[in-house]
């Protein structure tokens, strides 16, 4: 019969998440991760055709500022990115977007400053073409938006903070 002290002892203590590169490490290895990329790839380069075609339409059309351009390319390509991500990518349409869509918009919000940063320096301090550099920007912000969707916003388990 057990005591009363082992029925009135807390619980063991829960084991610390492991660091983030561990994580990402271990995640390198698994198949489903890599299928995962190749589907935020698709759906990213249908978003990466509509910002391309919206960024171009408000440089020329409204003649705004590069950054503004960009931003308003920005807006229109996450909805559509959200959606499809949500539904097809991570299968994560169960899930309440309620949740999804704001740590979604983060992510996004995250990579973009980042991409407009580096659009930013392309364009004013190395003298790129505005949508050449637009192109080779939103290319290179892909990784850090992967990376924070996958792991944040459609995460499937959640890690006890």
């Amino acid at each position: 019969m057990p005591s009363e002290k082992t029925l009135t002892a807390p619980p063991p203590p829960m084991a610390p998440a492991p660091p983030l590169h561990l994580r990402v490490r271990r995640g390198l290895r698994h198949r489903h991760n890599w299928l995962q990329l190749v589907k935020f790839c698709l759906v990213g380069s249908s978003g990466y055709v509509v910002n391309l075609v919206v960024f171009t339409a408000a440089l020329s059309a409204l003649g705004v500022h590069h950054l503004v351009a960009a931003t308003i390319a920005f807006a229109v390509a996450v909805a559509n990115n959200f959606w499809w991500n949500r539904h097809w990518t991570f299968g994560a349409g169960g899930e309440s977007a309620r949740f999804q869509a704001p740590r979604f918009f983060a992510v996004s919000t995250a990579a973009f400053v980042a991409q407009a940063a580096m659009l930013e320096l392309l364009v004013v301090g190395a003298g790129s073409p505005e949508v050449i550099a637009q192109a080779i920007s939103v290319v290179a912000a892909t990784p850090l938006n992967f990376v924070g969707n996958k792991m944040w916003s459609f995460a499937s388990e959640r890690v006890p903070a």
